[in-house]
């Protein structure tokens, strides 16, 4: 990828380990960003663009793929948390509350979780869920970001339609949380997402130095 569009830090993202639960999460210490939303609203790979990694996390066209919470460590105190995707309609219903259980626990009661990138699709409207999500992070006192997905789909003043609007219910409904369009395929919003992540994990990127 160009090196250009990558970032110091989260290039530098491995994986450290899977958990279904809080009890089998790393130690809860450092800066923790989570990554959630809808089944199939494009969280794989815009962790994968974020990170400049083709494959950090796995990208499928099957909702609910991924039924645990990855970590990925970025230095000693940083990581990014890959969280089930919800919505999932093709799960053991079993595996579905256990699942939820782990998340919510995780959410909850996870003293290094710092904020939560939440991801939507920027031609739908929020779902029941989504709204779910944002009451139950706002009770919570957690940052959210909405990473509007897929803004290459539409035109550009659909886009920018789109984010307005839900930019003016934020505003009024949920103020803990800010949104911003992106897409993975053309890399847009990345200088912005890669801004909120550097606030939420008290992290400065090195200033160049412009030989002589």
């Amino acid at each position: 990828m160009d090196s250009v569009m990558q970032h110091p830090l989260f290039q530098q993202a491995t994986y450290l380990k899977s958990a279904p639960n809080l009890g089998s999460c790393p130690e809860d210490v450092g800066y923790e960003v989570a990554f959630a939303g809808r089944s199939n609203a494009g969280k794989s790979s815009a962790l994968n663009v974020i990170t400049s990694q083709k494959s950090l996390a796995r990208t499928s066209k099957t909702p609910g793929r991924t039924q645990l919470i990855n970590f990925f460590t970025c230095d000693e105190e940083r990581s990014l948390v890959d969280l089930p995707g919800y919505g999932f309609a093709k799960v053991n219903i079993n595996v579905k509350k256990a699942w939820e259980a782990g998340l919510a626990e995780y959410i909850e009661k996870r003293t290094a979780l710092k904020g939560l990138i939440l991801l939507m699709d920027c031609r739908l409207p929020p779902t029941d869920i989504d709204i779910v999500m944002l009451d139950w992070t706002k009770a919570l006192d957690l940052p959210v970001h909405v990473l509007l997905t897929k803004a290459d789909k539409l035109s550009k003043n659909q886009a920018q339609a789109s984010l307005f609007k839900l930019q003016a219910m934020l505003k009024e409904q949920y103020p803990h949380a800010t949104a911003q369009l992106f897409s993975s395929l053309k890399r847009q919003g990345l200088d912005q997402a890669w801004a909120k992540l550097e606030g939420w994990m008290n992290y400065e990127r090195p200033v160049k130095v412009k030989a002589d």
